[in-house]
């Protein structure tokens, strides 16, 4: 016979994790399957250990700059395998750390491989458990969090190997530190690779099949991001059509096309960032007739698919694919699944990109709000005029507003620069509160503070700026 719980969870990631307590506060008997490594992807093998790494590169390059506050030190290098050890370590602790809330909410963790079958209420859960043998779980509710993977082009011959070619894991945790590297994909991921790589001073080249780097980003911000990027050393080849990509033991080639002229670059190693694919398959979904768009689960306003009981959150039902949308996904199921009558919080998801400098946005940029036919009011204020920027050195970069020019409202804003990740949630809480040009204009900004420019930059719009 089947335990029964009130709530199943597929996936222990950001999502997952995170509904699975939302659901035992709320009284709800949960348990949590989960393959390999509580905390999922995000937390073991990308978000946290990728900022890790960065951190260490960000401290690294800040090194040679030690003149300009009047500093010096002799005999600066860093080592290559305690910076991926410490990358590591961090993931471990917080793997650790979600394993204690596991026990301290009361949420049954069941370590194997899920697979779906038909059942009464909700789909029962059949487990290929990790110590072996099998295991069969029912509840009211079924919840998937079973995230994705890094998306491969074999057909191409872009098929991570973990020698050559790399996809995020290989790339986190490398058998050795290469003196060059071809990206593939000039997105979140792409980005902040190249600029970990480039921070110790290997050689970097970014190829993106469209017009620009950071496509999804404001076209202002890719612009200054790439300019600032080619400072550092960073080459780019833009509108760059990957037809093939070979390897040997001695590194890689990566034949492109820029406009309607063959090339071909040379690496010691060619790192994938060409997107994800859901982990949908091998779940049961085909046979319990689940709607699938483009492999990604369909899941209505509560998360809830077509299938009776079944609900599913984070990047198995769609872009936006992100941790922290993951995790709002996770907790509004949770407290739909309990019983709560509240609609959902439709709040803009930000976006950010933890390269030097950081990029930063939410909402519309400024080409998609003016697609929708309004009218629009646009502030920019540079960090170079900024107090705080000033002092610390740090003045690369801008802050974009964008206001509906009949309204007043804040539909969305644009960042590049030093710690612009921090700053975008002030933004984030503006638009979901909709709050108004006035009201960002009558809020008081503490001095000196980077985020001053934010308070500048919605003034500019009105032709009210202070310090340009």
């Amino acid at each position: 016979m089947a335990d029964t719980f009130d709530l199943i969870v597929i996936g222990s990631g950001p999502g997952g994790y995170v509904a699975a307590i939302r659901a035992s506060q709320l009284g709800l008997k949960t348990a949590i399957v989960e393959r390999e490594n509580l905390g999922g992807i995000c937390l073991n093998w990308g978000c946290i250990p990728t900022k890790a790494l960065l951190k260490s590169g960000e401290k690294y390059e800040s090194l040679s700059h030690l003149k300009d506050y009047g500093l010096s030190a002799e005999k600066i290098g860093f080592d290559f395998d305690a910076i991926i050890q410490r990358s590591r370590g961090v993931a471990k602790q917080l793997n650790q750390g979600v394993g204690f809330l596991m026990k301290k909410n009361k949420i049954e963790v069941i370590e194997g491989t899920a697979k779906l079958e038909k059942g009464s209420a909700a789909p029962k859960v059949v487990i290929a458990l990790k110590a072996g043998g099998s295991r069969t779980v029912e509840a009211k509710s079924v919840m998937l969090a079973v995230g994705a993977r890094a998306r491969a082009l074999p057909q191409i011959g872009l098929e991570a190997d973990g020698e050559r070619i790399w996809a995020y894991r290989e790339a986190m945790a490398p058998k050795f530190m290469p003196k060059s590297i071809v990206v593939i994909g000039s997105g979140a991921i792409g980005i902040e690779f190249g600029s970990f790589y480039r921070a110790l001073g290997c050689e970097v080249t970014v190829v993106e099949a469209l017009d620009r780097i950071m496509p999804v980003e404001d076209e202002e911000v890719s612009k200054a991001a790439q300019k600032s990027f080619e400072k550092r050393g960073m080459k780019f080849r833009i509108g760059a059509k990957v037809t093939k990509v070979s390897k040997d033991a001695n590194g890689v080639k990566v034949d492109v096309e820029v406009g309607g002229k063959a090339e071909t670059l040379s690496a010691e190693v060619c790192i994938s960032a060409v997107g994800i694919t859901a982990n949908t398959d091998d779940i049961g979904l085909e046979a319990l007739g689940v709607e699938l768009d483009r492999g990604h689960i369909k899941a209505g306003p509560h998360c809830e698919t077509n299938v009776k009981g079944l609900y599913a959150i984070g990047d198995c039902a769609g872009a936006p694919w992100l941790a922290h949308k993951a995790s709002h996904e996770g907790i509004h199921c949770a407290e739909h699944i309990a019983g709560f009558k509240t609609p959902q919080v439709v709040s803009p998801i930000a976006g950010c990109t933890y390269a030097q400098p950081q990029v930063a946005s939410v909402g519309l940029t400024e080409q998609a709000a003016k697609a929708t036919g309004r009218e629009v009011k646009v502030g920019r204020f540079p960090f170079r005029v900024n107090g705080k920027a000033i002092a610390s050195g740090d003045t690369d970069g801008f802050v974009k507003t964008i206001f509906d020019a009949q309204t007043g409202a804040l539909i969305g804003a644009h960042m590049i620069g030093a710690e612009v990740t921090e700053m975008i949630q002030g933004y984030v809480t503006a638009i979901t509160m909709e709050a108004t040009e006035e009201d960002l204009h009558g809020t008081v900004y503490p001095h000196p503070t980077m985020s001053e420019a934010m308070h500048e930059a919605a003034l500019d719009a009105y032709g009210r700026v202070i310090h340009i």
